[in-house]
């Protein structure tokens, strides 16, 4: 893994982070509290169990929510006072996502769904970088190909490709094997893990299974909306 640079500035500094949604019985807290910092180089994974706020965490960081307490910066942004404008600019220009279920585009072919990023940050020759990404992921031959033409592998390779389109300095990878089998989990976490050293990004990994936990970085773990435990510095 890359060295930690504490001279740059964190990709993602969490001070004392909150989030919590209103109810009719009081605000439901899902949240609270929560210290974290990301370097460049860094893959951070993220345990826990159902409903400790894992996938609150990616959301927070990503700007698809907002804090409703604490500080969030993230690439040198503070997500606290930004709009929504400038969250969604941040996202198509510096972070890359990929999810448990793939969410490509069915009409769209495997390079269209990897440009797609690309196009909509308004970047130059999107299917060159494209097809660059996808030939780089093993799937070279599978460009013209259609998500259902495709197997649970090959769509998640497809997926990493679309997220790290443009070169984004932040990944944010939620539960990326969990549809796959093991061995084509592995696959695909080598392929992700290789193009976060390649590009220098940070990224942030959500994920069950302890295994591929220990090949990150470090690992946190959550237990109702808090930081319950940190191990690893590699």
């Amino acid at each position: 893994m890359p060295e930690q640079t504490d001279h740059l500035e964190p990709a993602v500094h969490l001070q004392k982070a909150k989030l919590s949604y209103p109810a009719p019985d009081g605000e439901i807290e899902i949240l609270r509290g929560l210290d974290l910092t990301i370097h460049a180089g860094e893959i951070v994974a993220v345990m826990g169990p159902s409903g400790s706020g894992k996938s609150s965490l990616i959301a927070l960081i990503g700007g698809l929510e907002v804090a409703t307490g604490g500080g969030v910066h993230v690439l040198g942004q503070d997500l606290t006072v930004a709009s929504e404008a400038q969250r969604t600019h941040m996202r198509r220009r510096d972070v890359g996502i990929v999810f448990q279920s793939y969410h490509l585009v069915p009409a769209m072919t495997a390079l269209e769904n990897a440009a797609l990023p690309i196009l909509l940050s308004g970047a130059e020759d999107a299917s060159a970088e494209a097809s660059r990404l996808l030939k780089r992921v093993g799937l070279g031959h599978r460009l013209r190909h259609r998500p259902s033409a495709l197997s649970g592998g090959e769509q998640q390779r497809v997926a990493i490709a679309r997220a790290f389109a443009g070169r984004p300095r932040l990944i944010l990878a939620d539960e990326p094997t969990g549809n796959l089998d093991q061995s084509t989990g592995r696959d695909v976490s080598k392929i992700m893990f290789d193009l976060v050293k390649e590009d220098g990004s940070a990224m942030l990994l959500v994920t069950h299974d302890p295994a591929l936990a220990a090949t990150c970085t470090r690992v946190i773990e959550i237990s109702d909306g808090v930081i319950a435990a940190a191990a690893g510095q590699k």
